[in-house]
């Protein structure tokens, strides 16, 4: 019996669950294409290994458990939780770290609480925020754009580096983070988060070589890649676009008002939508059928709290990025959102008080 992913009345999206989950990762295409371009061949290594690690995996627990293993291993949610997986992670972190996060999200984060359409949370986004609270030197040892970088890197010494930490002629990973004036480089989030700490504006961050001639070298164009993406799914009727709607008009509300109040120590608006995982998170994480909000009033108030989330934890906590963790957030609140914004089923009577 194929599985169907809707949500019954408000939801129309009734398509096979491989033909939705082989959509979505042909939506993810141009990002990670875009991923490529800018950073090197580290992503698509990692996405490599966490597919044939999550698939294996998947393997497994499915044969421990007896259950169909053909119909559920090529649904396509394996692969695209190891997709999602690949492209968070920083591109030159260590093979085993790709490794580790694939068999987390799908053994413990899916398999674990039954399979899919009853994981509580984004098998993708768990494991990342597992990753980062266990090994935060190796999920935070960002590579800076290639034209920033001191040293060449290409594909076979991308995979010299994944495996053994160091390129084919000794250079560490350090080493390469390194900037052609010799300072180690960071993300334009962590960059801008960083200066102001120690007493630059806005306008003195906007200055770093990562930031670029607009919002950030590279991750710019790796936002809009996935936005076009996204754009494709809502075309398609893949995804519904209140949530990603939503979650965007969020972030640009609350930016927007902490710009105008304090524009020295405030990113813009557009600066905060196209860096980090923002795209990615708003139309490929947060769209997730089987973690997030049912019905159309819950998806605006899901994407709102992301949204606003997003924009807390990058403003005042500790990680500059923020999207895995609003996400796991959102996942946990996604139940009580349901119970207060679920429609009135027709004919239902309700208790007299």
């Amino acid at each position: 019996m194929a599985f169907w992913i809707a949500s019954s009345p408000h939801s129309h999206i009734q398509q096979k669950t491989s033909a939705l989950m082989r959509l979505v990762i042909y939506a993810t295409i141009p990002g990670i294409f875009a991923q490529w371009y800018f950073f090197g061949w580290g992503n698509l290594i990692h996405i490599s290994l966490a597919v044939i690690t999550a698939l294996v995996a998947e393997f497994i627990v499915l044969s421990l458990r007896e259950k169909k293993i053909t119909q559920q291993l090529f649904d396509g949610s394996a692969v695209l939780t190891a997709v999602l997986i690949g492209i968070s992670l920083p591109a030159l972190a260590p093979w085993w770290i790709s490794v580790i996060g694939a068999v987390f999200a799908i053994v413990v984060v899916k398999q674990l609480y039954g399979g899919l359409g009853h994981n509580p949370f984004n098998p993708a986004m768990a494991a990342y925020v597992m990753l980062l609270i266990s090994f935060p030197v190796q999920m935070t040892s960002w590579q800076p754009p290639l034209e920033l970088m001191s040293i060449g890197l290409d594909g076979v010494n991308t995979l010299f580096v994944i495996f053994t930490d160091f390129t084919s002629d000794g250079y560490s990973v350090e080493q390469l983070r390194s900037h052609i004036d010799g300072f180690t480089m960071a993300t334009p989030l962590d960059t801008v988060k960083t200066n102001l700490t120690i007493g630059l504006t806005i306008t003195e961050s906007m200055n770093a070589p990562v930031i670029g001639e607009h919002f950030g070298l590279g991750w710019e164009w790796i936002n809009a890649a996935f936005l076009v993406g996204g754009i494709f799914l809502i075309y398609k009727k893949a995804i519904d676009w209140t949530t990603p709607a939503s979650f965007l008009l969020s972030l640009f509300i609350c930016s927007l008002i902490a710009f105008i109040i304090s524009p020295d120590s405030n990113a813009s608006t557009m600066f905060h939508w196209f860096n980090g995982a923002c795209m990615l998170g708003a139309f490929f994480i947060l769209t997730d059928p089987v973690t997030g909000a049912t019905s159309t009033k819950g998806r605006v108030v899901y994407g709102i709290l992301a949204g606003f989330l997003v924009f807390i934890i990058r403003k005042e906590g500790g990680y500059p990025d923020a999207v895995a963790f609003s996400v796991l957030l959102c996942n946990m609140a996604a139940p009580l959102i349901d119970q207060y914004t679920r429609p009135r089923t027709y004919g239902h009577q309700g208790s007299e008080r």
